[in-house]
This record gives C-alpha cells, sequence and structure tokens, in this order.
C-alpha cells in the first residue's frame, strides 16, 4: 500500500514536471514511474533545466534505457545534484521511492537552491532550508496568531500561509477574515486560492493534505519555495541568528509524533510537538529546552521503524515546573547520567573501529557490490543506536537543569555531551561520505561495463549489417565461407 505522503509527494513532482515541460516544449508525463524508466522524459526534462542537447538512445532495449538514464545521472553528478543510493537500474526498474527521490533532488536544486541561490550568496550561507525559514518568520513576525519553526505541524492550521501571503500583499485580503473563517482546511484554501489567482503558482496542494498532524516537509518546502520566487526576498542576519537558536528537531518519525503529540496534552491544553521541543499557546512560544538546544544529537538520515517511542517523562524539560510535577517522576542522577555515557561510548568506539575496518574501496565491480551491502548494514547499525545516544544528551540536559550540580561537575557535564555530539556527528558524516564513495565507484564501474557492452553493440551491428549487405554465393564454397562466418 503506498503512504500517502508518498502518494501526495508523487502528485506534485509530477506537477513539477508538468510545469517544467510545458515551458520547454516537451510531451506530458502521465505515470511517473513508468514515464521515466527508458530515461527519454528525464533527458528532456534535464535539457530544458541545463540548457544543453542531450542526445538518446535510438534503441527500445533495457540496454538504451540503462544508457540514457546513466547520461542522466552523469548529467547530474556533474551540477552537483546529490544522488545517494540512486542508481540508473532503480530508475529503469521502477522503483517508487528511489523514483521519487531522484525527483525530489532535482526539484530541490533546480527548483530551491537555484531561486535562492543569489540572495544565500549574499548572506554567505549554504543552507537553503535556513534561509526559507528566515524569510517565512521574518515576514510573519508581526502575526502574534502565528510562529513557524519548520515545514511540517507549523503549517497545518493555514495561519501560516495566509500571513505569509497577507504580510507582503496586504491589499489582496482582509487578515481578520482569514482568522475568523471555522477550519483550517477553509483557510488553506483561501490562501491556495490567492496564490493561483493573484501570484500565478500552482496549486499543487490540496487543503486536505496540509490540514494533517504532520503535513508533507517536501510539499511544503515546494510550494513555500514557490511563494519566495515571487514575493519580497529580504532575509536579514537577525532573522537567520534567530532561526540557529531554535532548538534543533530530533529525527521523530510521523507515527511516534502522532503518539507522543497525543500524550501530551495537558489539563492547560498545551499542545506540545515533541519534533520541535516548543509549546504552542496563544501567545508567541517560547523555546522549551535550553541547555538542550545546542546539546541535541544530529542524527542519521534515516529513520528506523523497531526504535522504541521515548519516554515523554525524558522529552520534557526539568526547569519547566508549571506543566506539573509529573515531569520529574524520572529521577536523574549523576552515577546514571555517567553510566548511559559510558555505555554508548563504548558503542561508538567500536562502531568507529568497525568504519576503520572496511578497508579502501575495491575497483572489482562485484566486490564493491558486496563492500556497498556490507556498509548499508553498518548504517542500519548506526541507525538503531541513534536513540541511545539522544537519551544520553537529553540525560544530561535535565541533570544541568535540576541546579544539583556544582560548577565543576556542570561543567565536566557539558563538555561531555559536546565531545559526544561532535564524535557522533564525526561518525555519521564519515559514513556518509563512504557511502556516497561506494555509489560513485559502484555507478562507474557499472558505466564502464555498459560502455563495454555498447561497443560490442555497436561492432556486432556494424558485422550484421556488412553480412546483410553481401550477396549470396556465387559458387558453393562461398556460400559455406559465409555460412560459417554467420555461426
Amino acid at each position: 500500500m503506498v503512504h500517502p505522503c508518498e502518494s501526495k509527494l508523487r502528485m506534485n513532482v509530477i506537477g513539477i514536471y508538468q510545469i517544467k515541460d510545458v515551458k520547454f516544449g516537451k510531451q506530458h508525463i502521465e505515470n511517473l514511474f513508468s514515464d521515466l524508466q527508458d530515461g527519454r522524459r528525464l533527458l528532456d526534462l534535464l535539457e530544458g533545466l541545463t540548457g544543453q542537447k542531450l542526445p538518446k538512445e535510438k534503441g527500445s532495449t533495457r540496454v538504451h534505457a540503462l544508457n540514457n538514464v546513466n547520461k542522466a545521472l552523469q548529467v547530474l553528478q556533474k551540477n552537483n545534484v546529490d544522488l545517494v543510493n540512486i542508481g540508473s537500474t532503480d530508475i529503469v526498474d521502477g522503483n517508487h521511492k528511489l523514483t521519487l527521490g531522484l525527483i525530489w533532488n532535482i526539484i530541490l536544486h533546480w527548483q530551491v537552491k537555484n531561486v535562492m541561490k543569489n540572495i544565500m550568496a549574499g548572506l554567505q550561507q549554504t543552507n537553503s532550508e535556513k534561509i526559507l525559514l528566515s524569510w517565512v518568520r521574518q515576514s510573519t513576525r508581526n502575526y502574534p496568531q502565528v510562529n513557524v519553526i519548520n515545514f511540517t505541524t507549523s503549517w497545518s492550521d493555514g495561519l501560516a500561509l495566509n500571513a505569509l501571503i497577507h504580510s507582503h500583499r496586504p491589499d489582496l485580503f482582509d487578515w481578520n477574515s482569514v482568522v475568523c473563517q471555522q477550519s483550517a482546511t477553509q483557510r488553506l484554501e483561501h490562501a491556495f486560492n490567492i496564490a493561483k489567482q493573484q501570484l500565478g503558482i500552482e496549486k499543487l496542494l490540496d487543503p486536505e493534505d496540509v490540514a494533517t498532524t504532520y503535513p508533507d516537509k517536501k510539499s511544503i518546502l515546494m510550494y513555500v519555495t514557490s511563494l519566495f520566487q515571487v514575493l519580497p526576498q529580504q532575509v536579514s542576519l537577525e532573522a537567520i541568528q534567530e532561526v540557529e537558536r531554535l532548538p534543533r528537531p530530533s529525527k521523530v518519525t510521523q507515527e511516534e509524533h502522532f503518539q507522543l503529540h497525543h500524550q501530551m496534552h495537558y489539563s492547560q491544553q498545551i499542545t506540545v510537538s515533541l519534533a520541535q521541543g516548543y509549546e504552542r499557546t496563544s501567545s508567541s512560544p517560547k523555546p522549551r529546552f535550553k541547555s538542550y538546544a545546542y546539546t541535541q544529537a544530529a542524527y542519521v538520515t534515516t529513520s528506523d521503524p523497531t526504535r522504541k517511542t521515548l519516554s515523554p517523562q525524558l522529552l520534557e524539560a526539568p526547569e519547566d515546573k508549571s506543566l506539573g510535577s509529573s515531569l520529574m517522576e524520572t529521577e536523574v542522577n549523576l552515577d546514571s547520567y555517567q553510566t548511559a555515557l559510558e555505555e554508548v561510548l563504548s558503542w561508538l568506539l567500536s562502531a568507529e573501529d568497525a568504519l576503520q575496518a572496511q578497508g579502501e574501496i575495491s575497483n572489482n565491480v562485484e566486490e564493491v557490490k558486496e563492500q556497498f551491502h556490507t556498509h548499508e548494514g553498518y548504517m542500519m547499525d548506526l541507525t538503531s543506536h541513534q536513540g541511545r545516544v539522544g537519551n544520553v544528551l537529553q540525560l544530561g540536559s535535565q541533570l544541568i537543569g535540576t541546579g544539583k550540580l556544582s560548577e565543576d561537575e556542570e561543567t565536566e557535564v557539558q563538555e561531555q555531551m559536546n565531545l559526544l555530539n561532535s564524535r557522533w556527528e564525526c561518525l555519521r558524516v564519515a559514513s556518509m561520505e563512504k557511502q556516497s564513495n561506494l555509489h560513485k565507484v559502484l555507478m562507474d564501474l557499472q558505466n564502464q561495463q555498459l560502455k563495454e557492452l555498447n561497443d560490442w553493440l555497436t561492432k556486432t551491428e556494424e558485422r550484421t549489417k556488412k553480412m546483410e549487405d553481401e550477396p549470396l554465393g556465387p559458387d558453393l564454397e562461398d556460400l559455406k565461407r559465409q555460412v560459417q562466418q554467420h555461426k
């Protein structure tokens, strides 16, 4: 069964693809997976995006399709588009997840990053998502009902989209009339209609897809980038610094977010979004994690479906007494923290040794395939332990928040947390780089194999044509020679 977010993203990327194709005079695409399998539509899209003429294979066999897709992937690599774990066979075989990933990376590079490259260069920033969030927060800061801290839950009620448009074009509608609307769906419908009619932005999203507990991040990013493209683009350094001070979100799956969201509903009717570490009330939200903000673990990008839900007590800031004494039911002391820290550091050391022991990348395609699969298992092991790193950092944060430590003890705990976070981040980056290098080497070797096969096919086709053009006979000996040659 297709996940609803995957289905929606599929429709969104088809929409973007159609807009680009209309612009470049290409044929429409109906099915994102089957229509990209031969690589021709992919090359058409890249021709329009890069302005280069990209020749296509004339045949219609699997080999021709692989050659087309490989050519497209090479163009993407030259343009620094991230292709980790995406190979030509994945697209030719119609792999849904990786095809969506490929198209999203194209959108991210050409629609998101290219739209923002000038302002990013001016501000000396490389993170397009941070710039976009800074722009949104700066634009909506005069709207007390709106506090955007992410590209998921902050957009569910429809107020953020309307405030963003109204802040730049107050002439288009009355803000109070939007606030008074009964449902999030109505407010979102209003924003999409205004953007379509007045700003010329395609309606790539439906209100029902955004008015959920956890909207699809990529869809929101894509739509907000479209707004950024047509509205004034001023972003101040102060707005960027404000975003940098926000608590870093943990990698919580949508299902976990939904469960935790309902567990943490208190009598004060405060809605706590654990994925963001923020509480949202009628007034402007404030950060809930003080010391936790700068020590939050940087998780491996892959989500782990087997990871257990964290205890709500561990996710709450101990200094926030207003939410009741139940948050302090889990007693945290220096001994329990040190024990947990030692266990995680011991595992971290073995994980670092295991990465080192993988050795150099081979130049044999079969051996590289084996190395790639081995490293995939290693990455899954990293993912399964990511929660333990986050738990230790949370324990340390809670311990500092109790105020029971001496100044020396608090300094030591902070240094330990920084060290743990630093080592985890180094290991995460090194493992991702190894995965990327393995993928690149494997792709190069497979391209070499395909080139050799392609050369052989060309020579064979030439020989066959030569034999077809040669007349039969005329005598028995010539005929025997021709039969032998054909064998």
